[in-house]
């Protein structure tokens, strides 16, 4: 399998990890990246380069296994903004996924979701209630989209609103690929006292067309790294509560 396919498939390519698989020196994965990134096959990316995604999204597999540790962290610190006795709303990501997972022991939680995937994740869980909106299933993700599925959301209004998106921009654009899910999550964001945007710094190095909001009209904005100078300076003018769920080199947990 050759770098371009491992790219197609994984999303994202680096080359520490592309030196040991194929048994050479790093200069000459980053010799080959950059030959692709001239012929615009792949996007140039610090440590490594992704396919590019400009118009249609990666397999939703492949996005989970990008920055999977990350999104875990940013899941945790997430978890521990949500309180006990507490009502939620879940969008469609696979970072959204990871906070069902950390909200699992949660009690006399009230979790909204059009997001399948968390549905289930979440329906054992002794101390969560959860309701399922109605609309069309995509079978790329689980996802539910449409206008049944915002007619539900808009019977609640709830404590907090966790949403995920596709890319974010330099000037603080939300961006996603499917229109439809975009009004679910603006619909979602509309019903919510306290919004907060789950996104790793992945999410930088990606395009997608269709805008969802600002990120300066959002409550709370948590990431796995430190964001780029133009995203800070976003956050701290708009008074949005930026939170950096660091690794810890120690431990391997959270660094909050």
């Amino acid at each position: 399998m050759d770098i371009l396919e491992i790219a197609r498939r994984e999303g994202r390519v680096d080359v520490e990890t592309l030196a040991l698989r194929f048994e050479v020196t790093p200069q000459t994965i980053r010799k080959d990246l950059n030959d692709l990134c001239d012929i615009e096959k792949l996007n140039r990316v610090h440590g490594g380069a992704v396919f590019p995604s400009n118009t249609v999204n990666m397999a939703y597999q492949a996005r989970r296994d990008i920055s999977a540790d990350g999104k875990a962290r940013i899941a945790r610190a997430i978890a521990g903004l949500i309180p006990d006795n507490s009502s939620l709303i879940l969008n469609i990501g696979t970072t959204t996924e990871q906070v069902a997972y950390a909200l699992r022991r949660h009690q006399g939680l009230m979790v909204i979701t059009n997001n399948l995937n968390v549905a289930y994740i979440l329906s054992d869980a002794p101390g969560v209630e959860v309701v399922v909106s109605g609309g069309m299933v995509r079978k790329s993700d689980g996802g539910i989209v449409g206008a049944a599925a915002i007619d539900l959301i808009r019977q609640f209004k709830v404590d907090f609103a966790v949403i995920g998106v596709s890319a974010i921009d330099e000037e603080g654009c939300l961006l996603d690929f499917d229109y439809r899910e975009v009004r679910v999550s603006q619909a979602i964001l509309g019903q919510a006292r306290t919004s907060i945007l789950a996104a790793d710094t992945s999410k930088f190095e990606r395009r997608a067309p269709v805008q969802i909001g600002q990120l300066e009209d959002l409550d709370v904005f948590v990431t796995d790294e430190q964001p780029p100078r133009s995203i800070k300076k976003i956050c701290n003018v708009a008074k949005v509560h930026l939170k950096v769920a660091e690794a810890d080199l120690a431990t391997g947990k959270a660094a909050e």
